[in-house]
């Protein structure tokens, strides 16, 4: 009988009493390795012929073969290592804004201390640490880009956890993430075997909502072309909540009640009770003659109306 592996949720599984990180799924990367077996030979084949082929036209025909089954290894083997590294470059490209800050963090230290000394680099850095912190609009900026990178994570976590993958197990790509005066969009691609329907299902989004410590997240198509690209709002504030002042009542200047104007000028100041109540007549319209009414008619009906006012 076989006894199943336990797994903790950060990947870790223990086997034989040694804990192993698992980056890539067994079933994932065998999927993947026959994928690339298979391109392999594709590429090897069809480019091979096309490369032999056209070789054939300037060299003698054996070499030209042989020129040809080179140039279709070649190819098939840089098919064959990105389809098989292509779930090892997804978690690079998840990850991808932490290792450039990373090296510019690390890079540009030694930098500024190979050519400043040590007070002056040190000085630097509390100004580019200290000015953000200070500075309320630079912090906000700061941390609206922090949670772009945080709903990313938690997304790809989502991803993983609850929502349906294809029979390959292959998950949304993750694109980019930008912050809003709500909170953060975020653009995905959907895989082959997913579709819209899979993320906007109410269950499912409240489960987004909840694992990306938000408000409400709405899902929505995001080009009109191409129904794999999907975009996701995310909502954690309600930035119309906020009371705006508006400066508009300064640019109004106080008028007494009892200031005069002038004939040409309406009258400012009054108050609805100051204003006399008025019968409107209607004037008649000249090219449209009434037609006189009948008496009769107007008497029997309740309310006067008479139906050949409007013949």
């Amino acid at each position: 009988m076989r006894k199943s592996s336990q797994r903790s949720p950060f990947g870790l599984s223990n086997r034989g009493g040694n804990n192993v990180v698992t980056v890539i799924e067994a079933p994932i990367a065998r999927s993947y390795r026959r994928r690339a077996i298979i391109a392999f030979w594709i590429c090897l084949g069809v480019v091979g012929l096309l490369a032999g082929t056209v070789a054939s036209h300037y060299l003698p025909p054996i070499l030209g073969a042989i020129v040809g089954v080179l140039v279709g290894a070649v190819v098939g083997v840089m098919a064959f290592a990105l389809i098989v590294a292509w779930p090892v470059l997804r978690v690079f490209w998840h990850w991808l804004p932490e290792i450039v800050l990373g090296l510019v963090a690390v890079y540009g230290w030694q930098a500024l201390m190979q050519s400043t000394p040590l007070v002056v680099s040190l000085l630097i850095v509390a100004l580019l640490a200290g000015v953000p912190a200070a500075v309320s609009p630079v912090r906000r900026r700061i941390v609206a880009v922090v949670w772009c990178l945080i709903v990313r994570h938690r997304l790809r976590l989502c991803f993983s956890a609850f929502i349906a993958t294809n029979r390959h197990g292959s998950l949304p790509l993750i694109l980019l993430a930008r912050p809003t005066p709500a909170g953060e969009r975020v653009w995905v691609w959907l895989r082959p075997g997913l579709s819209l329907h899979d993320l906007e299902q109410e269950g499912q989004v409240q489960k987004l909502a909840v694992a990306c410590w938000a408000n409400e997240i709405r899902v929505m198509r995001a080009s009109r072309r191409y129904a794999a690209l999907i975009r996701l709002d995310i909502t954690r504030r309600e930035p119309l909540a906020a009371t705006v002042t508006s400066p508009l009542p300064g640019y109004v200047t106080d008028v007494p009640a009892n200031t005069p104007t002038s004939p040409g000028m309406p009258p400012v100041g009054l108050d609805l009770p100051d204003v006399p109540d008025e019968p409107v007549t209607v004037p008649a319209d000249p090219l449209r003659p009434r037609r006189p009414r009948n008496p009769t008619t107007a008497e029997s009906s309740p309310n006067g109306f008479d139906p050949t006012d409007y013949a």
